[in-house]
């Protein structure tokens, strides 16, 4: 409660002028001789007061319509140099073609919000009953759109810049549509860039994950089928519950938590359904949904194929029937060596701590769709020791480090560019 109450008093307040010059010192770099214009001042306030709109009005996978519409009309408004292109119903870029031949860059953010009723109480709540940012897509977006007004302001001759506004993230098929639409294909893209801000992490920190940035994740759906017969009478029918109990036994064996194995494994049970509240029947049907995680794809097929042989193996001598559903698969993201050192150097050229991670993190990640296709990177960005989880009602992303961000992108931007 104190450290709620203390981030909230603290997000109230003005913009200090320490996270005004951090701003500003983007727009100084002595490489370039860019003067920096009068009015710098103004794009820092701009940038927090679009994150907080987009935080007030959050939208869930695959209905961000007036989230695009509200990023679309500031790109429009600030970005006059830009071209915006569309993909699918939700999914847009602001584009930056500068007059020579070069690579191609896309730094990539997320549109959608999560089905989590907002605890906070601060100005920008989340209006939509139900509905809120609480994995921080809303700053990721900022971020992003706060590099439009660094890219209007620079000289640079050749290639190519994309900010990917991304929809449904959280549900696994956003990138999978993009990497499958010939438009998107037809960009070229070169790097792929895209950070995830980390609770728990110390502020401004950089979180570099050389192995890949986050596991492969699938769900999984087990049904099951007997025989319905009186409560009275089981022995007539054929009852799931024994062979539901040999499942869940078996799974559980099928864990490695140790994260330095190679066979790196978690399997999560989140849901059982079994029967009815009918006393008098012993039910014939049974489910039970589970989310597993390894480290990469040949392990994620390894262990599906040790699932369905134990599913098989425990059905066929109980007699039952059985089928799987899979569910919201999020491919492991790859780290490129070239992109995690460009990260890097850009860490180091502007003084953040940087935070080597010896594997994964291991929550789910669509960027992983991008990994199969193109030269891709993610990095943390550590968003507070005391900040609350991803995924809590009470969390919110702090404003402090936009900056840190934009500083992130831009380096890497030009490094790659000049």
């Amino acid at each position: 409660m104190h450290i709620k109450s203390t981030n909230q008093k603290l997000r109230s307040t003005s913009i200090s002028e320490h996270f005004q010059s951090s701003f500003l010192a983007i727009f100084m770099d002595e490489n370039i001789g860019l003067p920096m214009p009068q009015d710098q001042h103004r794009y820092l306030p701009k940038i927090i007061q679009l994150r907080r709109e987009l935080h007030a009005n959050p939208e869930l996978s695959g209905q961000e319509y007036k989230t695009v519409n509200r990023i679309r009309q500031f790109a429009e408004k600030h970005g006059k140099a830009a071209q915006i292109e569309t993909f699918g119903e939700t999914g847009f870029a602001v584009i930056y073609q500068f007059p020579e031949p070069g690579k191609t860059i896309a730094i990539r953010c997320e549109l959608d919000a999560l089905p989590i009723q907002e605890e906070n109480q601060f100005s920008y709540k989340s209006v939509n009953a139900g509905v809120s940012h609480k994995c921080g897509h809303d700053g990721h977006m900022a971020i992003v759109s706060g590099l439009i007004f660094w890219l209007e302001a620079q000289p640079i001759q050749k290639g190519k810049v994309i900010l990917l506004f991304q929809p449904a993230e959280e549900t696994g098929k956003g990138a999978q549509m993009l990497v499958h639409d010939n438009k998107f294909e037809a960009l070229g893209i070169d790097y792929l860039f895209a950070l995830h801000n980390i609770p728990g992490e110390s502020i401004h920190n950089i979180i570099i994950t050389p192995k890949g940035f986050s596991a492969e994740v699938q769900s999984v759906v087990i049904k099951i089928k007997g025989k319905e017969a009186h409560a009275a009478e089981p022995e007539n029918g054929n009852n799931p519950a024994l062979a539901v109990s040999k499942i869940i036994e078996g799974m559980s064996s099928l864990n490695c938590l140790d994260p330095k194995m190679d066979n790196f494994a978690v399997l999560t049970p989140v849901h059982l359904l079994m029967g009815e509240k009918a006393y008098g029947i012993s039910p014939a049907n049974a489910e039970l949904h589970y989310t597993i995680r390894t480290w990469n794809s040949s392990q994620m097929s390894l262990l599906t194929s040790k699932i369905k042989t134990l599913v098989d193996g425990i059905c066929l001598s109980n007699h039952l029937d059985f089928s799987f559903e899979w569910l919201e698969f999020f491919p492991a993201s790859i780290n490129d060596e070239e992109c995690t050192a460009h990260i890097q150097k850009a860490a180091n050229a502007n003084g953040f701590e940087i935070i080597n991670k010896e594997h994964p993190f291991r929550f789910g990640e669509d960027f992983g769709w991008y990994s199969k296709k193109y030269k891709t990177a993610m990095f943390g960005l550590g968003s507070g020791i005391d900040s609350p989880a991803l995924h809590h009602a009470d969390y919110d992303f702090p404003d402090e480090i936009l900056t840190t961000g934009i500083q992130m992108f831009s380096t890497i931007i030009q490094n790659i560019l000049k």
